[in-house]
């Protein structure tokens, strides 16, 4: 046991080893990789996501292409439509969506921050008609 060859690596990151950086999915989100892609050659990715601009129109009703994917909100909130269902997660919520799931991030606070880790690392988004005509408005930021 644990004598295996292996096509994924060892990884240690540390809070100051990665800075939160744009160029992610979103504009209005700011990422900070977590090693995670390279050490695993691909195969799933781990990332926090975290608020940079206030919510105007979100994320669009979408779906990604993967194998699995997690959210584990670890400061503040978001709303989101998982089909025609409003849910709200907050710090300490973890979600699992199902791959395919139609979903939109319409609303969060501006101390929003959560962990996504999905697979494959190169995981799709494609952009999906509405679930529902009725998305509830954004929350202002002060």
């Amino acid at each position: 046991m644990g004598q295996e060859p292996t096509s994924t690596f060892f990884s240690h990151v540390k809070p100051g080893d990665t800075e939160f950086k744009p160029g992610g999915l979103r504009d209005f989100f700011l990422y900070r990789d977590l090693g995670i892609a390279g050490a695993t050659n691909g195969k799933v990715i781990a990332h926090l996501v975290k608020a940079n601009l206030p919510p105007e129109n979100g994320t669009g009703w979408h779906y990604h292409v993967c194998d699995f994917q997690i959210v584990i909100m670890t400061k503040g909130w978001a709303k989101f439509m998982y089909e025609d269902k409003v849910t709200l997660v907050e710090a300490g919520d973890v979600v699992h969506q199902r791959p395919g799931m139609v979903h939109y991030l319409f609303d969060y606070s501006p101390d929003m921050e959560y962990l996504e880790i999905v697979s494959p690392a190169d995981f799709g988004s494609v952009d999906a008609p509405p679930a529902t005509e009725t998305v509830p408005p954004v929350t202002p930021w002060k």
